[in-house]
């Protein structure tokens, strides 16, 4: 077992970008950034699979994922998921 997957945290953000991408293939029509999204998610899911992320880099998928799915509220309790779950990964430090 590799060190990322002893923690709850990677276990949980693996879940929701998991649950994210099925909502995401599953959505019928036209999203013009939908490829945005989905490599932004594998590379969450590459990210979290090799252990425990960084927490910049984590928050850096997330305005592009966010971006890429805009405001389509049926990806919205997805988005929420994985937000939360990114969230507990802590806050990124502060650039001075």
């Amino acid at each position: 077992m590799a060190g990322g997957e002893r923690d709850p945290r990677v276990r949980e953000l693996r879940g929701a970008v998991s649950r994210m991408r099925r909502q995401l293939a599953v959505l019928p029509g036209e999203l013009p950034d939908r490829a945005v999204a989905e490599d932004e998610l594998a590379a969450l899911d590459a990210m979290v699979c090799a252990g425990v992320p960084e927490v910049p880099r984590l928050r850096r998928s997330l305005l592009l994922i966010a971006g890429a799915v805009g405001s389509v509220s049926a990806l919205s309790p997805a988005l929420t998921e994985v937000r939360a779950s990114i969230d507990r990964f802590g806050r990124s430090p502060r650039v001075r």
